[in-house]
């Protein structure tokens, strides 16, 4: 087969970018490889069945069209301090205007009009105050949220579009290899089961997003790709009662704080705050099972949960970020025979693991169905763990209760954006016909940041 462009991941990086270039009057022909399914057909079955049943080859939640969005919270963080470091390569103001007209396209496709977190200036000037006592920084960032039911529903209809403007969606086929001439990129191999096929393209767009980090950073080793090692994020989905995050969820909706406790000073930040929402788990390659978090428009739970997040650079001599943290979860997911585990905080400053019959009596009851009562503090590393402990206490300072016996800490949170790829501008890597997107290419965390330079790539395509 032969085309123009071939996209590899049908996540928001490389939905956007043929979608841009359609909307540019491009008349390039473009396909789109993803092993996993179109969005009509992924299905969870956790939620007939209440537990997880590893679904092969690959899971419905983080693998099909739109990625992990479609089964994410779905908020669109409106503001270019949050989403990666896209804009330290294109400049803060192209990556305001490029995020203010991909959330036009989002708007277009049916996104909620609604913003949170603007407005109510005094009371967020008090939560600002209160963070700076706590040593903690306070990122103003509007959101808007699309909801996991409705974002669905909004990437259905861009599926739909991109069909009918003639963009090949090739689902089912696993990309293996990159095909190489020197130092070009004449295109990619594909595998679905015993078959095999080619496709030869001028551009050969990678978009894998964080469930493919690792498969990127093989290619980067094998074939000379120029890149250097990222950042990994290793952490825990903390929930607690609506109460108490009663003030911050009205206020702001999501409350980004970030601080660098003592003794350690690594970066701590909070993550993908679902007020209301649910608990989730993802499945990655070779079984290793993380927790997510799931905010719906219309079902609300009685807890809100938020991602603490500790962040991890190695140089020398180690450059193995991604296999550090899957190593971490590995040793988690062992604790809880194949599941997440989870621990009361007052429990880990106690030091004792939390029994289940504990969680039943406590204010606070889990929202994933099939959690396992345990001790985290037995895999987590030591660094990170001390990390996280003295900012859920400093957080307290700022929401009252966060650090609260009852609190629900749960492990793993891993967020894969090692391998930074080394581009330019012009979103070039050295190799000739290769561009790498997303949060796979190492410059981007999310929804929003991930769209729009998928946008930029469309533009540079066209």
């Amino acid at each position: 087969m032969k085309k123009d462009v071939v996209i590899v991941g049908a996540g928001p990086a490389g939905i956007f970018t043929a979608l841009e270039m359609i909307r540019k009057g491009s008349k390039k022909s473009i396909a789109i490889v993803e092993k996993g399914q179109p969005i009509e057909r992924r299905r969870c079955p956790k939620a007939v069945t209440n537990k997880c049943v590893n679904c092969r080859p690959y899971c419905h939640i983080t693998t099909g069209f739109s990625g992990a969005g479609a089964f994410s919270d779905g908020k669109l963080s409106l503001s270019y301090e949050v989403g990666g470091d896209f804009p330290t390569l294109i400049g803060e103001n192209n990556a305001q205007d490029l995020i203010d007209y991909t959330d036009s396209i989002y708007l277009e496709f049916g996104a909620d009009r609604h913003i949170e977190g603007i407005g109510n200036t005094e009371e967020v000037r008090e939560i600002r105050k209160r963070a700076i006592q706590a040593g903690l920084k306070l990122v103003d960032c509007p959101i808007r949220h699309l909801g996991t039911e409705k974002a669905q529903t909004l990437y259905q209809a861009i599926e739909d579009f991109l069909r009918e403007h003639d963009v090949e969606m090739l689902f089912g086929w696993e990309c293996e290899e990159l095909i190489m001439d020197g130092e070009t990129c004449l295109g990619v191999s594909l595998r679905r089961g015993a078959q095999t096929q080619e496709i030869r393209a001028s551009h050969t767009v990678v978009a894998t997003g964080r469930r493919g980090a690792d498969w990127l950073e093989k290619l980067c080793a094998e074939h000379g790709i120029a890149h250097q090692p990222g950042t990994v994020d290793i952490g825990v989905r903390v929930e607690c009662r609506n109460e108490v995050m009663d003030e911050v969820n009205r206020v702001l909706y999501e409350s980004k704080l970030i601080g660098y406790p003592r003794p350690f000073k690594n970066k701590v930040r909070t993550f993908c705050q679902n007020p209301g929402g649910f608990v989730s788990q993802e499945n990655y390659d070779n079984d290793l099972a993380v927790v997510n978090g799931h905010s719906y428009k219309d079902l609300k739970s009685d807890n809100t949960n938020v991602s603490v997040l500790c962040s991890h650079n190695f140089s020398v001599p180690f450059n193995q970020p991604i296999a550090y943290a899957q190593k971490v979860g590995e040793l988690t997911n062992m604790l809880g025979n194949g599941h997440i585990l989870v621990q009361r905080f007052g429990d880990i400053l106690d030091g004792k693991r939390t029994w289940q019959k504990e969680l039943a009596q406590s204010n606070v009851r889990p929202t994933l169905p099939d959690v396992v009562a345990g001790d985290i503090t037995a895999a987590m590393p030591y660094r990170a763990m001390i990390n996280i402990i003295n900012f859920i206490q400093a957080a307290d300072i700022v929401v009252p209760g966060f650090a609260s016996a009852e609190t629900l800490l749960y492990s793993p949170e891993l967020k894969f954006y090692s391998n930074r790829v080394k581009m330019d501008a012009e979103l070039n890597t050295n190799v000739h016909g290769l561009h790498c997107l997303g949060d796979s290419s190492g410059w981007t965390r999310g929804l929003m940041m991930s769209s729009a330079m998928g946008v930029l790539m469309g533009r540079k395509l066209v």
